[in-house]
């Protein structure tokens, strides 16, 4: 991976698809003082019990915010924990892991405890719990004085979300909205469909068939022999190619992929499947 824990701190480089959700959620924010919140958050926040009349609530919702403090700790946490992601997924993939969050966030209150919602937060509580999965060690500063691991302080705000969500209280909605953006991202982690699963994918794929194509001498059997020799090499070189496509992702990351690099990891994973 590109990022070590030693590199996060103010000053640190903004990845590109970090760069344009901050300035979308500041320019929605600047957007909605000069229209107002009553109008905007009208139309475009989440609301369960008008779902089918406003449905682009569900998405529009995650750049809203309600006052100052409340979009500078979801920027804040955007701009430290995103960039590390994005850098090992890539633009794309991170992005959709965002929007999946945020998702995920209104789900859960929807369910359990249906009223509108505003914010980024569902979605910065599963960038959190992402880079926690992905750098458990790292010290993350509270206040910029005590130095936390990035895996108990994740745990500690799930704990203190899932106590604030069942208090009883009035103000669980936001909760059971960070609630939500934990447990999709952690789903969605560990599910097939995670960032790097196709990495991982081809990269097995890759070990399975070079046993098939690559000679071992005595291991030889019969398929191996009734293959020409033309096509074991062109499969070979194939794979070779991948083998430098799986360095470079080990190395720099998914995004420092070209096109090409990414076509032809899609078509090995195709061939994969289809056999």
């Amino acid at each position: 991976m590109p990022y070590t824990y030693r590199t996060f701190g103010f000053g640190g480089p903004l990845t590109p698809m970090v760069k344009r959700l901050l300035i979308a959620n500041v320019a929605v924010y600047v957007i909605t003082l000069m229209v107002g919140e009553p109008f905007v958050f009208e139309w475009f926040a989440f609301h369960p019990t008008r779902v089918m009349f406003v449905p682009w609530g569900v998405f529009t919702y995650m750049f809203l915010h309600h006052g100052l403090m409340h979009i500078a700790v979801n920027m804040l946490v955007l701009f430290f924990f995103g960039p590390p992601l994005e850098s090992v997924w890539g633009s794309r993939e991170f992005l959709k892991y965002y929007i999946i969050c945020g998702l995920g966030g209104v789900a859960l209150s929807y369910v359990f405890l249906p009223a509108s919602v505003v914010g980024a937060s569902a979605a910065m509580y599963g960038l959190m719990l992402a880079f926690a999965m992905n750098w458990p060690d790292a010290p993350i500063y509270v206040w910029a004085i005590f130095p936390v691991k990035a895996k108990w302080l994740v745990a500690f705000l799930f704990v203190l979300s899932l106590t604030s969500a069942l208090d009883g209280s009035g103000s669980g909605v936001a909760h059971f909205a960070h609630l939500g953006g934990f447990l999709t991202g952690f789903l969605y982690l560990k599910s097939d469909w995670r960032p790097g699963s196709r990495r991982s994918r081809v990269g097995r794929a890759v070990r399975a068939r070079r046993l098939a194509i690559v000679p071992r001498g005595d291991e030889e059997g019969p398929s191996s022999h009734a293959r020409s020799a033309r096509e074991r090499q062109e499969e070979k070189a194939l794979y070779d190619q991948v083998d430098q496509v799986l360095d470079k992702i080990s190395a720099q990351g998914m995004a420092s992929l070209t096109p090409a690099e990414l076509k032809l990891l899609d078509e090995v994973s195709r061939r994969h499947r289809a056999n």
